[in-house]
C-alpha cells in the first residue's frame, strides 16, 4: 500500500536527516519502524504526510507512493483524502475543547454525515472511556486517555493507512498493553498500520515485519520474529546479549553495534 523508495530529506537546506530510506507497508499489514531518538523516524512520517514544510524540511531525492500513485511532496490535506492519517508523537490533541469536539474535528474532510456517524460509533466502541468522557475538556484527560483520543480522532478520517508515532511513549505498562491490543483490533478491521516505536518488544510482537532506522538509514529489516531473535536488536532494545545476560540500555556500546550493522 505504501512504498517509500530511496528517500532523502534535508532540513534548512543543510542537515541531511534521511539518507536513502526505503520501506514498504503491504495492504492489511502492521509494519514496525524502530530506532532511537534522532534516527529519523518522525521525519519519515512527515515526508509521507506532507508535513515537512512547516519544519523547514524538504525531500531532495526518492519517492513516496500509495497504491502506486506518486504522492511525493503532496499537500497534507490531499494525503488525508487519499486515506492516510497520522497520530503524532506527544498526542497533539486540542486541549481546550471537548472529547466530542476533538473527534468531530478528525472527520473534517468527510462529507457524508452517515459515514461520520458510523466512524464515531466505531471509535466509541473501540474506546469506551471516551464514550464516558465525551463532554469532558480534553486537556483534563489522563495521558492514556489522551493517547486514545488522538488515535480515535485519526480514525474519524476513516484511514486506510494509519501512521502511529510513538503511541506508547510515557504510558504505564498496563496502558501500553491496551494500546497494543487496540492497534491489533484496528488492523483486523481493515486498516494498515505503520507503527513507529522505541518499544521494540511491543511493536514487533504485533507487526508482521519491521525496519530498524539509525542515523537516517535502514540498518536492518525483516520478519518480526527474526528481528526479535537478532542479537544486535536484543542488545540495543532489551539490554541483553547471549554472552553477557541482561543489562541496562545505558550500558549498551553503540560503537560495537554500529560496527556490526555496517559490516
Amino acid at each position: 500500500m505504501l512504498s517509500v523508495s530511496n528517500l532523502e530529506v534535508v532540513y534548512e537546506d543543510v542537515v541531511l536527516v534521511l539518507r536513502g530510506v526505503s520501506l514498504d507497508v503491504p495492504t492489511g499489514s502492521i509494519v514496525a519502524l524502530l530506532g532511537a531518538n534522532g534516527a529519523g523516524k518522525t521525519t519519515l512520517l512527515r515526508a509521507v504526510t506532507g508535513l515537512l514544510m512547516p519544519h523547514r524540511g524538504r525531500i531532495t531525492k526518492g519517492t513516496v507512493r500509495v497504491d502506486g500513485t506518486d504522492i511525493t511532496g503532496a499537500d497534507p490535506a490531499d494525503v488525508v483524502r487519499l486515506g492516510i492519517a497520522q497520530v503524532m508523537e506527544g498526542r497533539r490533541i486540542f486541549a481546550e475543547i471537548t472529547v466530542d469536539e476533538n473527534l468531530r474535528a478528525g472527520a473534517y474532510t468527510r462529507r457524508s454525515r452517515a459515514e461520520v456517524r458510523e466512524s464515531y460509533a466505531r471509535v466509541l466502541d473501540l474506546f469506551p472511556v471516551l464514550a464516558r468522557r465525551r463532554r469532558s475538556v480534553a486537556g483534563y484527560l489522563s495521558g492514556g486517555e489522551q493517547q486514545m483520543l488522538a488515535i480515535g480522532r485519526a480514525l474519524m478520517a476513516a484511514p486506510r493507512l494509519l501512521l502511529l508515532d510513538e503511541p506508547s511513549l510515557g504510558l504505564a505498562p498496563k496502558l501500553v498493553e491496551q494500546v497494543r491490543d487496540i492497534v491489533v483490533q484496528i488492523n483486523r478491521q481493515g486498516t494498515s498500520v505503520l507503527l513507529v516505536e522505541q518499544n521494540a518488544v511491543m511493536a514487533l510482537s504485533i507487526a508482521g515485519s519491521g525496519y530498524v532506522l539509525e542515523t537516517g538509514k535502514v540498518v536492518k529489516d525483516g520478519p518480526s520474529a527474526e528481528l526479535l531473535a537478532d542479537e544486535d536488536i536484543r542488545e540495543f532494545y532489551l539490554g541483553a546479549t547471549a554472552e553477557e545476560g541482561r543489562r541496562s540500555l545505558a550500558e549498551v556500546k553503540s560503537y560495537r553495534r554500529k560496527k556490526r550493522w555496517s559490516a
